[in-house]
């Protein structure tokens, strides 16, 4: 399965920090890429250096249009998933996400354009109480995923954590420079 991530919108400042949380989220729990729409530029070199220290080469593009991007993926086969307090329960759900090929899944930062109800293939709801767009993507992620996002190895990682009932273990590994 691929899956890739839109972030639509930011609200400036206040937005840094969470947009950078959901590219993390997105990142550390199987996404391929992200896109981003009105974005701090500072935040693709974050990712890089996230990549650089911990493997893998998740991918950030800055978009105009969200519009294009999500029109763009439905010609290439993926579903459109847009998270939503106000969608189908993620209960109700996750098992037909498990069974699609590719999907790009939409997060708002904040009131979302109504036509992206109508373009997304599934608007889904992770519980009907306000909450975090992190927490609802990584819900979502894990869901779809049923954990095995966890088994991934990130290759040319220089630390690796490794997993202990106390205490810290990061395995680093020695590069040459």
């Amino acid at each position: 399965m691929v899956i890739e991530v839109v972030r639509i919108g930011q609200r400036i400042v206040r937005d840094d920090r969470v947009t950078t949380h959901v590219a993390l989220v997105s990142r550390a729990f199987g996404a391929e890429k992200i896109f981003m729409t009105e974005v701090n530029p500072e935040i693709k070199g974050t990712l890089e250096k996230i990549n650089k220290t911990w493997g893998g080469n998740f991918m950030v593009e800055f978009i105009d249009k969200w519009k294009s991007i999500i029109k763009k993926k439905k010609e290439e086969n993926f579903r459109i998933v847009h998270l939503s307090m106000y969608g189908e329960s993620i209960n109700d759900v996750q098992e037909k996400l498990r069974g699609e090929e590719n999907l790009l899944i939409v997060v708002g930062a904040e009131k979302v354009p109504r036509e992206i109800y109508d373009l997304a293939d599934y608007n889904v709801g992770v519980g009907s109480q306000p909450h975090s767009e992190i927490s609802a993507l990584a819900i979502l992620l894990d869901r779809i995923q049923k954990g095995k996002q966890f088994e991934k190895v990130f290759p040319d990682a220089k630390r690796k954590i490794i997993p202990t009932k106390t205490g810290k273990n990061v395995q680093v590994k020695e590069t040459r420079d």
